[in-house]
Order: C-alpha cells, then sequence, then structure tokens
C-alpha cells in the first residue's frame, strides 16, 4: 500500500528535478514529500506534506513534535524526523553570519521563494558589521498580496539586538516593478525602523524574473 501512495502522489518530475538540478529547486511542500515518502489512507502524500508544512509553519519550534504527532498521518517516527531534518538545517544554516555588502549578496539567500505561488514577506536581521544574524519569513499572503505590520517584522529583529535590516518579499506574478503597495509599506517600516535606531539597508523584490532593489535603484530613500 505505501508504493501505491509515493507511485500514486509523488509525481517523477520531483525526484527528477531534484537529482538533476539539487533539493534547492524544490519547493517545501516537494520537499516534505520526499522526507515522508507516501501518505495515508484518503490522503495522498501532497497533501498530508501541505499539512505539515502549515504545522512546521506556524508556532513553537520546541513544541514541533507533539503538534505534528497531532496530525493524522503522522506518528513519533515521522514527526521526529521532520523535526530532525529542521534541527539539521537550522545548525547547518549558511546564511547565519553572510556578510552583506550589496544586494547580489543577498539575493541567492533568498531566490528560491521566486518559485512561491503566494507572497512571503521576510525581514533579515543584521549586525553592525551587516553580518546576518537571522532570517526570517514574516509573512505569507495570497497569490499577489501579503499583509505586513511593523510590529510583525521588528518583534524579532529587537530580540536580535540588530543594528539593520534588509527587507524582502517575492511576486508570484514574475513583474518586479514595485507596487503602490510596496512603496507604502516600505515608507511605514523606514518610519518604524528609524524610531527604534534601526537601519533599513534595502527593500528586494525577487521574481522568477530576476530582483529589483529599492536601494540600487535609488527608490529607497524616497519610499
Amino acid at each position: 500500500m505505501q508504493d501505491y501512495y509515493i507511485s500514486k502522489t509523488v509525481k517523477p518530475c520531483v525526484r527528477e528535478t531534484a537529482i538533476e538540478n539539487g533539493l534547492r529547486f524544490l519547493e517545501t511542500k516537494e520537499l516534505i514529500m520526499l522526507l515522508i515518502g507516501s501518505g495515508i489512507r484518503d490522503m495522498p502524500v501532497e497533501r498530508l506534506a501541505g499539512k505539515i508544512q502549515n504545522v512546521i509553519e506556524s508556532g513553537s519550534f520546541d513544541e514541533l513534535v507533539s503538534r505534528l504527532m497531532e496530525l493524522e498521518g503522522v506518528g513519533t517516527s515521522r514527526a521526529l524526523a521532520v523535526a530532525a531534518s529542521l534541527e539539521l538545517g537550522r545548525r547547518y544554516n549558511k546564511h547565519r553570519g553572510v556578510c552583506i555588502k550589496t544586494p547580489s549578496d543577498f539575493v541567492p539567500l533568498v531566490q528560491h521563494y521566486a518559485l512561491q505561488t503566494k507572497e512571503h514577506f521576510l525581514c533579515a536581521s543584521l549586525d553592525g558589521a551587516h553580518e546576518i544574524i537571522e532570517l526570517r519569513v514574516v509573512s505569507v499572503g495570497t497569490l499577489n498580496r501579503t499583509m505586513i505590520h511593523p510590529r510583525e517584522v521588528f518583534v524579532d529583529v529587537i530580540k536580535d539586538r540588530a543594528a539593520a535590516v534588509i527587507l524582502c518579499h517575492n511576486h508570484p506574478s514574475g513583474t518586479l516593478t514595485p507596487s503602490q503597495e510596496d512603496i507604502a509599506a516600505t515608507r511605514q517600516l523606514m518610519a518604524a525602523a528609524e524610531c527604534l535606531g534601526i537601519q533599513v539597508l534595502d527593500h528586494i523584490i525577487v521574481s522568477i524574473s530576476g530582483y529589483y532593489s529599492f536601494l540600487e535603484q535609488g527608490n529607497l530613500f524616497d519610499a
């Protein structure tokens, strides 16, 4: 029965992409599909992977195993396997300590979000030497819009004792032109950052077409 669910729901192109191009080209749900291997009766692996992804992206990491085990089809072994893979990723996370001097230093760390079908808003905390302390997904929106509030952006930045931040979000539509909402959000976040004594180094938009840097385009301080 396990083989049925693998062949029924894990598309060959997922494995082919992973083998030929590397895991970095897979979406998060596809990575989870490869990790758990199969679904259960009446719940194919893709759907189960989506449920696991939702749990991963919400709540505390410390409670992840117990929250995963509340899902139908996720027992102790699967919950531990998912949590262990995330912990390995945390330990070997390459973005920490990376010194950002130009937008081109930062874009490779977030380029995979260009493939997402929903807008993701990210914030990178940096120290005084502009080395990355942490890179977080702050908000996930709809197809072409994500709602963001300064408190959501800066609550963890303050805990990091960051000196600066880089803002970033993806455009699922493929366009790189900032919308009026993007410009307004940048203005609002820059005003909040100034009150907190935190420097906004850039706001970067990524899509399958490339990237747009408010700083490079000379629009950051006019936002």
